[in-house]
């Protein structure tokens, strides 16, 4: 696109979600886009810009088995390697586009495989669930089934790495738990170099579990899916429920498969909400 027209018209987006947690997706393969971390923090920002929890690059991949490479911005600005509803999200998008029931997305967290299930739904595999302390990671070696980190009522979480770091406390009832107090406070103990997500998990019956997450870099989210497989993970690991689970966050539930090879499937819905143009004002202020 010229850069006349671009200063014209801004730059086009697209704005979805699963189960409410909520992304601005910009298609970069044709025209390279490499927004500031400010311009990402603005553009995400619910007041000042559009608003979303991670802010979605689409660029050209360069590995031939992939359809695209898949670039997510935080709230905050910045980058990370995965992001479970995200992966969905463009899934859809990129499978609308071929007319295809599959496609493979790259991201920094590796190359994740997506289909379409016969009633709609999108199943990601979002790759091996990672156990070891240095995988999480975590700043000295503990038993990541039992990491004995406690903030009262909160302690001894199972961690597990889904392409970014989790913590998953276990509680009587989740609902019950302060987590916009006690999440930011967990996200940056010492024992998570590269901070953590935290969620708090309760039994609802047999291989069916409430989430609440506080994702790192962006706050309580209404559903986190590389969260719903730690979670998955975490009590299987621990006895609770068997490997398949439903995950109940507050947008809805999430369907996860641990399966046999250690690779971890996940299904629930997308939505398309709506398209636009970032206003060139907008990109010229967060410079």
């Amino acid at each position: 696109m010229p850069s006349d027209e671009y200063e014209m018209s801004g730059r086009s987006f697209t704005k979805m979600h699963g189960l409410g947690n909520d992304f601005v997706v910009i298609d970069a393969r044709e025209e390279v886009f490499t927004p500031t971390k400010d311009q990402s923090r603005l553009i995400a920002d619910r007041r000042f810009g559009i608003g979303c929890d991670q802010f979605i690059i689409i660029e050209k991949s360069s590995k031939p088995e992939a359809n695209a490479f898949m670039r997510i911005k935080n709230a905050d600005g910045s980058e990370v390697g995965a992001c479970g509803n995200a992966t969905r999200c463009i899934a859809s998008l990129l499978m609308d586009e071929a007319e295809k029931d599959n496609v493979t997305i790259e991201t920094l967290a590796g190359l994740l495989h997506v289909s379409k299930e016969a009633n709609g739904l999108i199943t990601a595999n979002m790759g091996p669930a990672l156990l070891d302390w240095k995988d999480i990671p975590l700043a000295e070696e503990r038993d990541t089934l039992n990491t004995g980190i406690k903030l009262p009522p909160l302690r001894n979480p199972v961690c597990v790495n889904m392409g970014n770091p989790h913590a998953v406390f276990f509680v009587e009832d989740a609902e019950a738990i302060e987590l916009e107090a006690l999440g930011p406070r967990l996200e940056h103990h010492p024992l998570f170099p590269e901070q953590a997500n935290i969620s708090v998990a309760s039994l609802v019956d047999e291989n069916h579990i409430r989430l609440r997450v506080f994702e790192r870099g962006v706050g309580i989210t209404s559903a986190c899916g590389s969260g719903a497989c730690a979670a998955a993970v975490a009590s299987a690991r621990r006895g609770l429920t068997g490997k398949k689970v439903q995950v109940d966050l507050d947008g809805g539930p999430l369907y996860i498969h641990w399966q046999e090879d250690g690779t971890v499937l996940m299904t629930g819905p997308v939505s398309k909400a709506f398209e636009g143009q970032i206003s060139p004002e907008l990109l010229q202020l967060s410079k």
